[in-house]
């Protein structure tokens, strides 16, 4: 992984399925945070999703009973998830992704601890990335599915249809990206992703637009946690992906969202948060972010946080075989099973 240390731009590539390896990851928030998103100052306490207990007073044995209730209570086993079609490892190191994007400013605050200790995790490289308001990847505007302008759809009996069995096995990704392997950029756009470090509290912030949604997916941003590197000149090299996870918008902000332009302007269907099939419907755990915005007013911004506790230890990648997004378990399981089954999952 290397980068630029200049403000510049971030990566993505592979594809998008389930990964069903679990790990412990930490249930939200645990500071206050404020951010000033624009057009307005924005200010949250991010509730700690964590079991306090303590034992002062008590006895020896007592306390390390309470000890290690607490460490428990710290965090929550949750899935790691695919890093999808669309990434691209980092080349611009830098906080603000927004570039020319247009959109509902978000500030997104995150923080990295260890799962065992839930001591923070200072100097690791966090990547972010996700489509624009409407949809769209940077690095491939030419596969991922958007859904702004309108337009009209073809209509009528196609003509010239090719008649005959094909031969030899499909190239690219299917409609909308889905499934395949890391597809490689078609172009040298890099809005909306970006690479920083966090600092000796585990926190790293990053400034963005509110993600739209594309065919077969809800509203998401990757992301990566990378630990073990060195930071150089050049950028972050060497080390682990301890985590490769996605975080999610509930589904009332999706629908205030929908109101403002651009999103407005989108034709796509939209998946609904319940029916995505890579969020495991576990809350904070799974990677549902805290929002924090005003009521009738989230055009004036939006202040996402988490925590991700992490093994530092461990390697999470991202590209292993898992559902792909948009189908059935069932059906992932069949594609999975023969290679001549055709995949109708949607880009993650």
């Amino acid at each position: 992984m290397t980068g630029n240390m200049t403000e510049g731009q971030s990566a993505h590539g592979p594809k998008h399925k389930r990964n069903v390896t679990r790990r412990k990851v930490v249930v939200a928030g645990g500071a206050a945070v404020a951010a000033v998103g624009v057009g307005g100052t924005i200010a949250a306490t991010a509730n700690a999703g964590q079991t306090a207990a303590s034992a002062k007073g008590a006895s020896a044995s007592a306390t390390s009973s309470a000890t290690s209730t607490a460490a428990e209570g710290c965090y929550k086993l949750t899935s790691e998830t695919t890093e999808g079609p669309y990434y691209i490892d980092a080349d611009k190191l830098r906080q603000d992704i927004t570039e020319d994007r247009e959109g509902i400013p978000m500030t997104l605050r995150l923080k990295v601890i260890d799962n065992e200790t839930c001591k923070p995790i200072r100097n690791a490289a966090v990547d972010i990335w996700h489509c624009d308001a409407l949809g769209l990847y940077s690095g491939y505007e030419d596969l991922s599915s958007g859904g702004g302008g309108g337009g009209t759809p073809p209509s009528g009996t196609p003509t010239d249809v090719p008649s005959g069995t094909p031969t030899g096995s499909p190239t690219g990704p299917p409609p909308g990206g889905g499934g395949g392997g890391h597809q490689e950029p078609t172009d040298d756009k890099r809005y909306l992703r970006g690479t920083w470090k966090t600092d000796k509290q585990g926190f790293v912030t990053f400034k963005t637009v509110f993600p739209g949604w594309y065919q077969g997916r809800c509203v998401h941003i990757h992301t990566k946690v990378h630990v073990g590197g060195t930071w150089t000149d050049a950028g972050y090299e060497g080390g682990n992906t301890c985590h490769t996870g996605q975080f999610f918008f509930d589904e009332e902000s999706v629908l205030a969202s929908a109101e403002v332009e651009p999103y407005s302007t989108s034709t796509t269907e939209r998946t609904t948060l319940t029916e995505d099939t890579i969020y495991d419907q576990s809350g904070t755990a799974g990677g549902l972010l805290k929002l924090k915005y005003k009521k009738n007013a989230i055009a004036k911004g939006v202040l996402g946080t988490i925590t991700m506790g992490v093994d530092p230890n461990a390697t999470h990648e991202g590209t292993d075989d898992a559902v792909q997004p948009g189908a059935s378990e069932t059906a992932s399981a069949s594609a999975s099973a023969s290679e001549t089954e055709t995949e109708t999952a949607s880009a993650s």
